[in-house]
């Protein structure tokens, strides 16, 4: 029984070793401590980042939706004081 026992210390203790010191073991060790992809806190950081990102985005857009809205006031009031004009005498728009 003794024997059996030696053996198993001595290949159980050889397999955890080998284990502990292989990627397999790394991650093991890190997914116990939270540092893995199964941390605990990883999605949720993820999710932050993702909507930090999501939020500096929309506020690019929101500065471009208003400089081009400033940009179709400008055009229709352009347009709309051509209309407003009276033509100049001679030119082709005056009907004689």
């Amino acid at each position: 029984m003794e024997g059996v026992l030696a053996i198993f210390f001595i290949f159980g203790g050889g397999t955890a070793f080998l284990l502990a010191i292989s990627p397999i073991g790394r991650a093991i060790a890190d997914r116990i401590r939270g540092r893995g992809l199964g941390g605990a806190d990883q999605p949720i950081r993820f999710l932050q980042d993702n909507y930090d990102a999501l939020l500096e985005e929309m506020e690019g857009l929101r500065h471009e939706v208003v400089d081009l809205q400033e940009r179709v006031d400008f055009t229709e009031r352009l347009l709309a004081s051509n209309r407003d004009r009276a033509p100049l005498p001679g030119s082709p728009n005056v009907q004689d």
